[in-house]
Protein backbone atom coordinates (compact mmCIF):
# COMPACT_ATOMS: atom_id res chain seq x y z
CA UNK A 1 0.00 0.00 0.00
CA UNK A 2 1.93 3.23 -1.22
CA UNK A 3 1.73 6.45 1.03
CA UNK A 4 -1.52 7.87 -1.26
CA UNK A 5 -2.93 4.88 -0.97
CA UNK A 6 -3.04 5.00 3.18
CA UNK A 7 -3.81 8.50 2.82
CA UNK A 8 -6.95 8.08 0.74
CA UNK A 9 -7.99 5.11 2.96
CA UNK A 10 -7.47 7.57 6.22
CA UNK A 11 -9.45 10.59 4.36
CA UNK A 12 -12.68 7.78 3.39
CA UNK A 13 -12.45 6.62 7.10
CA UNK A 14 -12.69 10.05 8.86
CA UNK A 15 -14.68 11.80 6.00
CA UNK A 16 -18.48 12.12 7.71
CA UNK A 17 -21.22 10.15 6.19
CA UNK A 18 -24.91 11.22 5.48
CA UNK A 19 -25.95 14.46 6.22
CA UNK A 20 -24.34 15.70 8.87
CA UNK A 21 -26.23 19.02 9.21
CA UNK A 22 -29.43 17.35 9.35
CA UNK A 23 -28.12 15.28 12.43
CA UNK A 24 -27.55 17.67 14.73
CA UNK A 25 -31.64 19.51 14.83
CA UNK A 26 -33.68 17.80 17.21
CA UNK A 27 -37.43 17.75 15.64
CA UNK A 28 -40.60 17.64 18.02
CA UNK A 29 -40.20 14.01 17.59
CA UNK A 30 -37.12 13.87 18.60
CA UNK A 31 -37.91 16.13 21.44
CA UNK A 32 -40.42 13.48 22.65
CA UNK A 33 -37.94 10.25 22.14
CA UNK A 34 -35.59 12.67 24.71
CA UNK A 35 -38.64 12.91 27.25
CA UNK A 36 -39.11 9.82 27.07
CA UNK A 37 -35.65 8.66 28.23
CA UNK A 38 -35.56 11.58 30.70
CA UNK A 39 -38.77 10.08 32.15
CA UNK A 40 -36.79 6.64 32.63
CA UNK A 41 -33.78 8.38 34.23
CA UNK A 42 -36.14 10.13 36.79
CA UNK A 43 -37.62 6.65 37.33
CA UNK A 44 -34.30 5.50 38.74
CA UNK A 45 -33.35 8.33 40.33
CA UNK A 46 -36.44 7.81 42.41
CA UNK A 47 -36.12 4.26 43.43
CA UNK A 48 -32.71 4.61 44.11
CA UNK A 49 -33.34 8.13 46.41
CA UNK A 50 -36.14 5.85 48.40
CA UNK A 51 -33.52 3.03 48.81
CA UNK A 52 -30.72 5.64 50.00
CA UNK A 53 -33.03 7.91 51.99
CA UNK A 54 -34.55 4.81 53.97
CA UNK A 55 -31.39 2.90 54.93
CA UNK A 56 -29.98 6.64 56.17
CA UNK A 57 -33.06 6.94 58.50
CA UNK A 58 -33.80 3.58 59.41
CA UNK A 59 -30.72 1.99 59.17
CA UNK A 60 -32.39 -1.70 59.21
CA UNK A 61 -33.75 -3.88 56.54
CA UNK A 62 -34.98 -1.91 53.69
CA UNK A 63 -38.39 -2.42 52.46
CA UNK A 64 -39.72 -0.59 49.05
CA UNK A 65 -42.48 2.13 49.74
CA UNK A 66 -45.68 2.05 47.28
CA UNK A 67 -45.59 5.98 46.95
CA UNK A 68 -41.81 5.63 45.29
CA UNK A 69 -42.86 2.83 43.53
CA UNK A 70 -46.31 4.68 42.45
CA UNK A 71 -43.75 7.59 41.67
CA UNK A 72 -41.41 5.87 39.13
CA UNK A 73 -44.37 3.92 37.34
CA UNK A 74 -46.39 7.50 36.73
CA UNK A 75 -43.06 8.03 35.14
CA UNK A 76 -42.39 5.29 33.06
CA UNK A 77 -45.95 5.61 31.76
CA UNK A 78 -45.26 9.53 31.18
CA UNK A 79 -42.18 7.84 29.16
CA UNK A 80 -44.26 5.54 26.71
CA UNK A 81 -46.89 8.12 25.99
CA UNK A 82 -44.19 9.87 24.58
CA UNK A 83 -42.59 7.01 23.01
CA UNK A 84 -46.74 6.61 21.23
CA UNK A 85 -46.20 9.92 20.02
CA UNK A 86 -43.01 10.33 18.70
CA UNK A 87 -43.65 8.12 15.30
CA UNK A 88 -46.95 9.69 14.97
CA UNK A 89 -45.53 13.29 15.00
CA UNK A 90 -42.55 12.01 13.26
CA UNK A 91 -45.24 10.68 10.26
CA UNK A 92 -47.17 14.13 10.50
CA UNK A 93 -44.76 16.55 10.71
CA UNK A 94 -40.67 15.53 10.39
CA UNK A 95 -38.29 12.75 10.92
CA UNK A 96 -34.94 14.04 11.84
CA UNK A 97 -31.83 11.79 10.53
CA UNK A 98 -31.13 10.09 13.85
CA UNK A 99 -34.94 9.91 15.39
CA UNK A 100 -34.69 6.09 15.12
CA UNK A 101 -31.70 5.83 16.87
CA UNK A 102 -32.69 8.38 19.77
CA UNK A 103 -36.21 6.24 20.30
CA UNK A 104 -34.30 2.85 20.27
CA UNK A 105 -31.72 4.55 23.23
CA UNK A 106 -34.58 6.37 24.84
CA UNK A 107 -36.59 2.78 24.95
CA UNK A 108 -33.35 0.92 26.29
CA UNK A 109 -33.50 3.48 29.11
CA UNK A 110 -36.71 4.44 30.38
CA UNK A 111 -38.21 -0.10 29.45
CA UNK A 112 -34.90 -2.11 29.74
CA UNK A 113 -32.86 -0.40 32.61
CA UNK A 114 -35.29 0.85 34.50
CA UNK A 115 -37.87 -1.79 34.89
CA UNK A 116 -34.87 -3.88 35.51
CA UNK A 117 -33.63 -1.44 38.17
CA UNK A 118 -36.98 -1.89 39.32
CA UNK A 119 -36.59 -5.88 39.71
CA UNK A 120 -33.41 -5.08 41.89
CA UNK A 121 -35.53 -3.02 44.45
CA UNK A 122 -38.36 -5.17 44.50
CA UNK A 123 -36.36 -8.09 45.37
CA UNK A 124 -32.57 -7.74 46.00
CA UNK A 125 -33.05 -6.96 49.60
CA UNK A 126 -35.09 -9.99 50.92
CA UNK A 127 -34.44 -13.52 52.52
CA UNK A 128 -37.16 -14.57 50.46
CA UNK A 129 -35.41 -14.95 47.29
CA UNK A 130 -31.42 -15.75 46.68
CA UNK A 131 -30.12 -12.21 45.03
CA UNK A 132 -28.44 -13.57 42.14
CA UNK A 133 -31.85 -15.31 41.17
CA UNK A 134 -33.04 -11.42 41.19
CA UNK A 135 -30.15 -10.22 39.39
CA UNK A 136 -30.61 -12.89 37.12
CA UNK A 137 -34.17 -11.69 36.14
CA UNK A 138 -33.25 -8.31 36.27
CA UNK A 139 -30.55 -9.09 33.56
CA UNK A 140 -32.77 -10.99 31.32
CA UNK A 141 -35.58 -8.10 31.12
CA UNK A 142 -32.85 -6.05 30.19
CA UNK A 143 -31.37 -8.24 27.45
CA UNK A 144 -34.30 -8.96 26.12
CA UNK A 145 -35.04 -5.64 25.82
CA UNK A 146 -32.39 -4.67 23.66
CA UNK A 147 -32.27 -7.81 21.68
CA UNK A 148 -36.03 -6.88 21.27
CA UNK A 149 -34.69 -3.21 19.73
CA UNK A 150 -32.21 -4.76 17.93
CA UNK A 151 -34.32 -7.30 16.00
CA UNK A 152 -37.17 -4.40 15.73
CA UNK A 153 -34.30 -2.62 13.59
CA UNK A 154 -33.50 -5.08 11.33
CA UNK A 155 -36.47 -7.63 10.51
CA UNK A 156 -39.65 -6.64 9.34
CA UNK A 157 -42.85 -8.92 9.31
CA UNK A 158 -45.01 -9.33 6.44
CA UNK A 159 -48.18 -8.78 8.54
CA UNK A 160 -46.43 -5.06 9.56
CA UNK A 161 -47.06 -6.45 13.35
CA UNK A 162 -44.67 -6.11 16.04
CA UNK A 163 -42.82 -9.91 16.24
CA UNK A 164 -42.47 -10.53 19.77
CA UNK A 165 -43.62 -8.48 22.88
CA UNK A 166 -43.01 -4.65 22.27
CA UNK A 167 -40.81 -3.24 25.25
CA UNK A 168 -42.75 -0.95 26.31
CA UNK A 169 -45.79 -3.20 27.02
CA UNK A 170 -42.92 -5.88 28.17
CA UNK A 171 -42.04 -3.33 30.65
CA UNK A 172 -45.28 -2.05 31.86
CA UNK A 173 -46.14 -5.88 32.50
CA UNK A 174 -43.12 -6.48 34.86
CA UNK A 175 -43.85 -3.70 36.62
CA UNK A 176 -47.61 -5.37 37.17
CA UNK A 177 -45.75 -8.36 38.43
CA UNK A 178 -43.79 -6.20 40.92
CA UNK A 179 -46.69 -4.28 41.88
CA UNK A 180 -49.14 -7.31 42.56
CA UNK A 181 -46.86 -9.82 43.92
CA UNK A 182 -43.86 -10.30 46.72
CA UNK A 183 -40.46 -11.49 45.36
CA UNK A 184 -40.37 -15.14 45.02
CA UNK A 185 -39.39 -17.43 42.66
CA UNK A 186 -42.94 -18.25 41.25
CA UNK A 187 -42.64 -14.42 40.78
CA UNK A 188 -39.00 -14.76 39.14
CA UNK A 189 -39.99 -17.14 36.75
CA UNK A 190 -42.80 -14.96 35.87
CA UNK A 191 -40.63 -12.06 34.99
CA UNK A 192 -38.47 -14.37 32.61
CA UNK A 193 -41.57 -15.64 31.12
CA UNK A 194 -42.38 -11.75 30.21
CA UNK A 195 -38.18 -11.26 29.04
CA UNK A 196 -39.18 -14.50 26.89
CA UNK A 197 -41.94 -13.14 25.61
CA UNK A 198 -40.15 -9.86 24.07
CA UNK A 199 -37.36 -11.88 22.20
CA UNK A 200 -40.33 -14.65 21.03
CA UNK A 201 -41.55 -14.92 17.80
CA UNK A 202 -45.75 -14.21 18.42
CA UNK A 203 -46.11 -11.12 16.69
CA UNK A 204 -48.33 -8.48 18.48
CA UNK A 205 -50.62 -6.08 16.79
CA UNK A 206 -49.51 -2.21 16.46
CA UNK A 207 -51.66 0.36 17.71
CA UNK A 208 -53.14 1.67 15.04
CA UNK A 209 -56.21 4.09 14.93
CA UNK A 210 -58.83 3.35 17.23
CA UNK A 211 -56.33 0.59 18.77
CA UNK A 212 -53.63 3.48 19.24
CA UNK A 213 -56.60 5.76 21.28
CA UNK A 214 -57.11 2.76 23.50
CA UNK A 215 -53.84 2.32 24.06
CA UNK A 216 -53.34 5.84 25.11
CA UNK A 217 -56.67 5.81 26.96
CA UNK A 218 -55.57 2.94 28.96
CA UNK A 219 -52.25 4.64 29.84
CA UNK A 220 -54.14 7.70 31.30
CA UNK A 221 -56.27 5.40 33.28
CA UNK A 222 -53.10 4.12 34.66
CA UNK A 223 -51.31 7.42 35.21
CA UNK A 224 -55.01 8.51 36.98
CA UNK A 225 -54.81 5.59 39.39
CA UNK A 226 -50.96 5.64 40.28
CA UNK A 227 -51.65 9.38 41.30
CA UNK A 228 -54.57 9.05 43.50
CA UNK A 229 -52.63 5.80 45.14
CA UNK A 230 -49.46 8.46 45.77
CA UNK A 231 -51.80 11.42 46.54
CA UNK A 232 -54.28 9.54 48.71
CA UNK A 233 -52.46 5.93 50.09
CA UNK A 234 -55.56 5.52 52.09
CA UNK A 235 -57.67 5.09 49.39
CA UNK A 236 -56.15 1.25 49.08
CA UNK A 237 -54.70 0.08 46.20
CA UNK A 238 -57.15 -1.91 44.67
CA UNK A 239 -57.54 0.37 41.45
CA UNK A 240 -53.78 -0.68 41.07
CA UNK A 241 -54.27 -4.49 41.82
CA UNK A 242 -56.76 -4.20 39.16
CA UNK A 243 -55.15 -2.56 36.36
CA UNK A 244 -52.39 -4.80 37.22
CA UNK A 245 -53.85 -8.27 36.66
CA UNK A 246 -55.72 -6.62 33.23
CA UNK A 247 -52.20 -5.97 31.69
CA UNK A 248 -51.04 -9.00 32.44
CA UNK A 249 -54.16 -10.61 31.18
CA UNK A 250 -53.82 -8.73 27.89
CA UNK A 251 -50.24 -10.29 27.81
CA UNK A 252 -51.00 -13.29 28.14
CA UNK A 253 -54.27 -13.56 26.43
CA UNK A 254 -52.54 -12.35 22.99
CA UNK A 255 -50.03 -15.45 22.98
CA UNK A 256 -53.12 -18.19 23.57
CA UNK A 257 -55.08 -16.19 20.93
CA UNK A 258 -52.58 -16.90 18.54
CA UNK A 259 -52.08 -20.41 18.74
CA UNK A 260 -55.93 -20.76 19.04
CA UNK A 261 -55.69 -18.83 15.46
CA UNK A 262 -53.34 -21.22 13.96
CA UNK A 263 -54.35 -24.73 15.34
CA UNK A 264 -58.03 -23.37 13.61
CA UNK A 265 -56.01 -22.40 10.25
CA UNK A 266 -54.23 -25.87 10.34
CA UNK A 267 -57.66 -27.55 10.90
CA UNK A 268 -59.47 -25.94 8.09
CA UNK A 269 -56.00 -26.43 5.84
CA UNK A 270 -56.59 -30.26 7.04
CA UNK A 271 -60.35 -30.30 6.08
CA UNK A 272 -59.45 -28.50 2.43
CA UNK A 273 -56.86 -30.95 2.02
CA UNK A 274 -59.23 -34.11 2.42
Amino acid sequence: MTAADAGSWQADDDEPRGPVGKAFRLSAADSLSLGNAVCGFLAVCVLAYSAIKQLQVAGGPFTPAPSYFATAVVLLLIGATCDLFDGLVARRFRASAMGAELDNLADVISFGFAPAFMVVIWGGFTDQVPFAAVVTAAAAVLVAGVVRLARFACVKTKSGDFMGLPIPMGAMTVISIVLLFQPSIWSLLAVLGVAWLMVSRIEYPKPKGQLAAVVLGWIMVNVAFLTFWVAWPEGGDLPIKIGASMQIALVAAIPLRVLFYKREQRREAERIGN
